[in-house]
């Protein structure tokens, strides 16, 4: 799928939602767009490794990390899981490390940097809420865009 966010945002504007400049590119797809699942866990990644796990036709796991810069909720491992298992991304409100591997992994990822330590596996979070973070809400069905301009969400596939 061949898309701008500057040109989604020109032409949809009043129906899409803008998260504030927060993240960085760290996967090996730079642009990727799907509908959106989510995960909300702090400083633990088992539900975000069950998610990835499964089969992604398509979609966007939107992993709400609570901000926390504390440690790794994604890596290069969780990368190739996710690109073997069909996700077109994750955006990470947290997170990742293995940064130079990921590079070469066919996922997209954004998250707002990184960190060497790896997580908690208490298996504590929820899945398939809304959450809010970066100033937009990540419904689960809706959908995200992103590309090296940003990243927006639609309640609805844009055309």
């Amino acid at each position: 799928m061949e898309f701008a966010t500057a040109d989604l945002c020109d032409e949809h504007g009043a129906t899409v939602e803008v998260a504030e400049s927060l993240f960085r590119d760290f996967g090996g797809r730079p642009s990727f767009a799907g509908p959106i699942r989510t995960v909300k866990v702090f400083e633990d990644n088992t539900l975000v490794r069950a998610a990835l796990e499964q089969p992604g036709d398509g979609a966007v796991l939107v992993v709400d990390g609570g901000g926390s810069i504390r440690c790794a909720l994604v890596g290069d491992q969780l990368a190739v899981l996710a690109a073997n298992n069909g996700w077109a991304g994750l955006v990470v409100n947290g997170c990742i490390r293995d940064c130079r591997a990921m590079r070469e992994i066919a996922v997209g990822v954004k998250a707002l940097g990184t960190c060497p330590r790896k997580s908690v596996k208490r298996g504590e979070g929820q899945e398939q809420l809304a959450v809010r973070f970066a100033g937009v809400t990540f419904t689960p069905g809706h959908y995200v865009y992103a590309d090296e301009d940003g990243v927006i969400v639609a309640a609805a596939p844009l055309t």
